[in-house]
């Protein structure tokens, strides 16, 4: 409000009123305001915006999922105040509103919408808030320990019943409300249950005793499952499909199932596959790899117009993805993502006698490119992609003819020039073990200390390069080592050795970096394991060009031994005006004075999570970095540090800050320490999903899955 009033005045001295705009250009204006700054403090400045923020169109949808300075009496006063005129309302991941906040929601009596994901919610407050929601079509809750489905009343059950679209985050083994939703056309499930209870009891897949088992699918048409690590979550989820096993619907068009590691197939999920190539026909579709590799299920699966395939870590050969799902090379316009991670031989013909690191072959990788002309998503990271000599059929090459590509994942090898590894030979850096031993002092290095120059150098002949200036609207790219792998996986100890870098990656370091700085609309930007980094220029060229970049994701760059890049990222720091997120992993990271100084030229910065072995910090220098950054509410670091600094540490900015930031979550604690999995299973989902645990992003979900 102060910077609207502000603004108003020093254009009046200029001549130039703000409120003589349209009521059209103020309305759009607005809308990149918070609702809650709108009708709590703008709309009190003049009458005009008193009229204007309480317009249809700024209060028909309320987002406070990341709206971090909203509190309970924000909510509360909000609801009060236009709770009638809301029709969706988001709160997802709103983890530090206490739980009474959800009352509020009754006054919103139109809603239609609704997603409380990550919100502390009971199954008595839920059936209150439902009872009154009788025009509820789109829900999103998580069912915790403790949730009892019959505490559910009539009225809360007869909303239930016409909710068409439910989304649904399971900590505990259950089926929640889905018994309750009669009329489901879209279901997501999300699966959290950890394996073990707090007290160290094995858990067990079986639900509640009473609870119903038949879920009703009929009117299904879209069904999405992502389960994390363990068993206990791939026994409820079968108890989930069960039913669908039984009955496949007739109008299913979108069926996903993301699984890591091994889920088994099982004779009902045969039969539910074997009725689905006989009865659908799909639109969307992702099966864990157990499902697909060695199956003939892709030859009798029917499409309809696919707009999203997930083959993620599949044995499927390039030969089977062009004839079985690309019918021979036929045109498929309507495919918008496609999810190739770790299909490790979907670009050779055959995987029988293959080897990983073998070249791909370029005709497959073009037939894709052709007949998927419209893609907005591709991921190609986990795999040794290697281009052959051929002139003209890099993989780079081919994919810059995809100029509709909005986010883009590669391994580091495949962006490599084939001739500069075939004919330079090893340089000194290349030779330096990627080790954490003792450091071996091989010479002098030469490089370019010129950005200029360094462009000049590969301007010319650089594949990648040429990629970048092709796809000027990307705007996510992860470039990921092939055998990279994160210290801090999800629900196990911190990973204490790493794989090397695969060899056709030793040549990539500063100049394809710099060369992503051609990317004027990048937003995200993921590098992990580069090993030929020597200075990190080329962050300093994205720090300049990349000026809507918005999360910034750095891993294993260069000499493991040493932070190699340190200064070009303090450089680089000064100028990322609008950078939200920053996860850095590196082994021996020093988080001093001088880093907090340069991060806290990053005025919109709201979380920072360091993982590094090793790795050192200042008190002293984070406390004052706290203070500086009035935005950060997530202070994530995992470090070599003892236990004893990090929860005093830790303890003092809580102490500090909690009371003027209540969405503050500091988790500081020694990454090595057997403790660290009970540790990470309180941070907020929100948190540990989208920064906290490395993995990558790009079509992980079909687009525009939820709201």
């Amino acid at each position: 409000a102060q910077d609207i009033v502000s603004g108003e005045s020093e254009e009046e001295s200029n001549g130039v009123n703000l409120m003589e705009f349209s009521d059209e250009i103020l309305l759009h204006i607005l809308s990149y305001v918070p609702c809650t700054d709108l009708v709590l403090n703008v709309r009190r400045t003049c009458r005009k915006l008193a009229t204007l923020c309480l317009d249809k169109s700024l209060t028909h949808t309320v987002l406070l999922q990341k709206d971090y300075k909203v509190n309970k009496d924000k909510v509360k006063q909000l609801m009060r105040d236009i709770g009638k005129e809301i029709y969706q309302l988001n709160m997802a991941g709103c983890y530090w509103l206490p739980s009474s906040t959800i009352d509020h929601v009754t006054r919103c009596k139109n809603l239609v919408k609704l997603n409380l994901s990550g919100c502390h919610i009971t199954s008595l407050r839920l059936s209150k808030m439902l009872s009154t929601l009788q025009h509820l079509r789109s829900l999103a809750i998580d069912v915790n320990p403790g949730f009892d489905a019959s505490q559910l009343s009539s009225e809360c059950k007869a909303t239930l019943s016409r909710v068409s679209e439910l989304k649904q985050t399971l900590y505990t083994p259950s089926y929640g409300v889905v018994p309750c939703c009669t009329s489901l056309e879209k279901l997501l499930l999300y699966f959290e249950i950890l394996d073990r209870s707090r007290e160290g009891f094995m858990l067990s897949g079986q639900l509640m005793v009473g609870e119903s088992n038949v879920p009703h699918y009929q009117n299904l048409r879209v069904f999405y499952a992502r389960l994390a690590p363990g068993y206990v979550n791939q026994e409820v989820v079968r108890l989930y499909l069960a039913v669908l096993s039984d009955r496949t619907p007739e109008n299913l068009h979108a069926f996903l199932i993301s699984a890591p590691g091994s889920f088994a197939e099982t004779g009902a999920t045969k039969n539910l596959l074997d009725s689905m190539a006989r009865n659908v026909r799909l639109d969307a579709l992702q099966l864990p790899k157990a499902w697909i590799n060695g199956s003939g299920l892709l030859q009798h699966l029917k499409f309809n117009n696919p707009f999203y395939f997930s083959f993620s870590r599949c044995t499927l050969s390039g030969g089977h993805l062009i004839q079985r799902v690309i019918n021979g090379g036929k045109d498929l316009k309507s495919l918008t993502s496609l999810n190739l991670s770790g299909c490790v031989h979907c670009l050779a013909p055959e995987s029988l006698f293959r080897k990983a690191e073998d070249d791909i072959d370029s005709s497959i990788l073009e037939s894709l490119v052709v007949s998927c002309c419209n893609l907005r998503h591709l991921n190609l990271s986990a795999a040794h992609h290697h281009s052959s000599e051929s002139i003209g059929n890099h993989l780079c090459q081919l994919l810059s003819r995809l100029k509709h590509l909005l986010s883009l994942a590669l391994p580091v090898c495949s962006i490599t020039d084939v001739a500069a590894n075939v004919e330079k030979p090893p340089t000194a850096s290349n030779l330096v073990p990627q080790t954490f031993g003792r450091k071996v002092r091989i010479g002098i290095q030469t490089y370019p200390r010129n950005l200029a120059d360094q462009a000049n150098q590969k301007i010319e002949s650089s594949v990648f390069w040429a990629l970048m200036g092709s796809l000027r609207f990307l705007e996510t790219l992860e470039i990921i080592g092939s055998s990279f792998s994160s210290a801090m996986p999800r629900n196990e100890p911190a990973i204490r050795n790493s794989l090397p870098p695969c060899v056709r990656a030793q040549s990539v370091g500063d100049s394809e970096v710099a060369a992503i700085s051609q990317l004027t609309y990048l937003q995200s930007l993921t590098l992990a394991q580069l090993p030929n980094i020597l200075t990190g220029s080329g962050l300093i060229n994205i720090g300049l060009q990349c000026q809507h970049l918005r999360t910034l994701s750095l891993a294993n760059l260069g000499m493991m031994g040493k932070v190699v890049y340190m200064s070009a990222l303090m450089d680089m720091l000064k100028h990322c005006k609008c950078l939200r997120d920053l996860r850095l992993e590196q082994p021996y990271f020093c988080a001093g004075a001088q880093f907090f100084q340069a991060l806290s030229h990053c005025s919109s910065l709201q979380r920072l999570c360091i993982v590094s072995r090793s790795g050192t910090l200042q008190s002293d220098a984070v406390m004052s970095f706290m203070a500086n950054c009035l935005e950060v509410i997530m202070c994530h670091m995992f470090m070599g540090e003892s236990l004893t600094v990090c929860k005093n540490l830790q303890q003092s900015i809580v102490r500090s800050f909690q009371e003027d930031r209540p969405a503050l979550n500091v988790v500081i604690f020694p990454l090595l320490h057997e403790d660290l999995t009970e540790v990470i299973r309180d941070v907020p989902m929100r948190h540990l999903d989208e920064i906290t645990l490395f993995k990558s992003r790009v079509a992980e979900e079909p687009p525009n899955l939820w709201w």
